[in-house]
């Protein structure tokens, strides 16, 4: 039986006490709750418990089949081979003054099952030009358990980014590394937006928690201070939520989560995506009615260190004033 978070020796009081103050007593117990009954169902309560993430006994026998058909090796290289990709957006709502405006995104980490995919990530970020960055989550790769691997790897990209990044969490993150992400100078948004500003103009930045297993997001109070036809950007783990920012009047959503695919057919065509969506939303630039969209395949990999015909990345992406 899972022990209960509140009373787990893991969770020290000082951590429980910034997450109430961080996020409120009803939203800290609320959340981690809900994370408790996912680790139940991952130690086979429920039907959760069947998903390939947390039958653990899956992973080796993937990884058997692919040493035993030659590709293993393959797919490890690939998985280490981090791209670096422009994206050029083009924008009718955009003010002037950001014009140009660069962001990084990073997403999908998983940093403490992919070294070579992070050591690759950390000889790219030092010759890169960018204005903002922004982590669209899944820092750690198993959904439960030890969270120090992670926050230690995360740390190490930290010290190599310019200025102060923003984040959002993932369904392979606990709410319980909030205060120390924030504590590598990680902005995380939870719900929440802020502005940035240029000058006399601003853009609204937003993120939500996870939509995709915590079903912990809430568009309406994350959009609760961006005034009405402002220009938003939202940061969700997954394109999932699609049709909820589109209506809640966002430009621009950056999401991850889908690894692209991870193992693809020849011709980048997923085999599975892990989200329910249309399936040209689960790679690359997309659009839904006039809201703009990208999905990042991430840096690093889910369940075996391997892909195929789908390479990891990292995004700058570049507002321009259509």
């Amino acid at each position: 039986m899972v022990q209960d978070l509140y009373s787990a020796p893991s969770l020290e009081e000082d951590v429980l006490g910034k997450l109430e103050k961080r996020l409120g007593r009803v939203y800290a117990r609320l959340r981690l709750g809900i994370e408790q009954d996912h680790e139940a169902e991952t130690f086979g309560q429920g039907i959760n418990f069947f998903h390939p993430e947390n039958w653990y006994a899956i992973h080796s026998v993937i990884r058997g089949f692919l040493k035993l058909t030659g590709l293993f090796w393959l797919g490890r290289r690939n998985a280490g081979r981090v791209q670096l990709r422009h994206n050029d957006i083009g924008l009718r709502d955009l003010p002037p003054r950001f014009d140009g405006f660069t962001i990084l995104q990073i997403s999908d980490l998983h940093v403490d099952m992919n070294p070579h995919a992070i050591q690759r990530l950390i000889e790219l970020l030092p010759d890169l030009k960018y204005d903002v960055c922004v982590l669209t989550g899944d820092y750690r790769g198993p959904s439960v358990g030890p969270i120090d691997v992670a926050l230690k790897g995360v740390a190490q990209i930290c010290s190599c980014l310019q200025g102060s990044p923003y984040g959002v969490l993932g369904n392979h993150d606990t709410i319980r590394m909030v205060p120390a992400l924030e504590g590598l100078g990680i902005r995380m948004l939870l719900n929440q937006s802020v502005k940035i500003v240029r000058g006399d103009q601003r853009i609204h930045l937003a993120g939500i928690d996870d939509a995709h297993y915590y079903r912990a997001d809430n568009i309406e109070k994350a959009a609760s201070e961006i005034p009405e036809g402002a220009f938003s950007i939202l940061l969700s783990h997954t394109p999932e939520i699609y049709l909820q920012a589109a209506h809640a009047g966002f430009s621009l959503v950056l999401s991850g989560h889908t690894h692209g695919g991870q193992i693809c057919l020849p011709g980048s065509i997923p085999i599975t995506l892990d989200a329910v969506l249309p399936r040209r939303m689960g790679s690359g630039p997309w659009k839904y009615h006039t809201m703009v969209g990208y999905t990042s395949n991430g840096v690093g990999t889910s369940i075996v260190e391997v892909r195929f015909n789908c390479l990891p990345e990292i995004t700058l992406h570049h507002l321009q004033c259509a």
